[in-house]
C-alpha cells in the first residue's frame, strides 16, 4: 500500500506560479512512478506529468511542457509539480497517483490513469483572470 497526500494548491492570479507537493508513505513507495492528473469542472480527468522512481525520465502533457516541471526528492518522500505562467484554464483539482514502474514503458503508458494503483485526495488550484 502507498499513501499519497497533496498540498500547495490555492488561488493565484494568471501569470503566477504555484508548487504542488505530493508526500508519499508506505513500505514500498520508492518503487513507484508518480504522476499528476487534473480534473476541471465538467471535464474529463487528464494527465499532467509523470516521473520515474529514480527521477528520470519524466513525461508531460504536450502543451504543458515548459510551463510545468515535475521533480522528485526521494530523501523527502515527495514529488513536486512546479507550475509557472498559470492560466485560468489550468484551474482544476490536481491529484497525484502512484503506478508500479514497468521496464521499457514510456509516455503513453504513464499517461494512462488506469495504470495508477494509488491516489491522493487532490488539491484545488484556481487561477483568476
Amino acid at each position: 500500500q502507498v499513501q499519497l497526500e497533496e498540498s500547495g494548491g490555492g488561488l493565484v492570479q494568471a501569470g503566477g506560479s504555484l508548487r504542488l507537493s505530493c508526500k508519499l508513505s508506505g513500505r514500498t513507495w520508492a518503487s513507484y512512478a508518480v504522476g499528476w492528473f487534473r480534473q476541471a469542472p465538467e471535464k474529463e480527468r487528464e494527465f499532467v506529468a509523470s516521473i520515474m522512481r529514480s527521477g528520470s525520465p519524466s513525461y508531460y502533457k504536450g502543451d504543458l511542457e515548459g510551463r510545468f516541471i515535475i521533480s522528485r526528492d526521494n530523501a523527502e518522500n515527495t514529488v513536486f509539480l512546479q507550475m509557472n505562467m498559470l492560466k485560468p484554464e489550468d484551474t482544476a483539482v490536481y491529484s497525484c497517483a502512484a503506478a508500479p514502474q514497468v521496464m521499457y514503458r514510456g509516455r503513453e503508458y504513464y499517461e494512462n490513469a488506469e495504470k495508477y494503483h494509488f491516489w491522493g485526495q487532490g488539491t484545488q488550484v484556481t487561477v483568476s483572470a
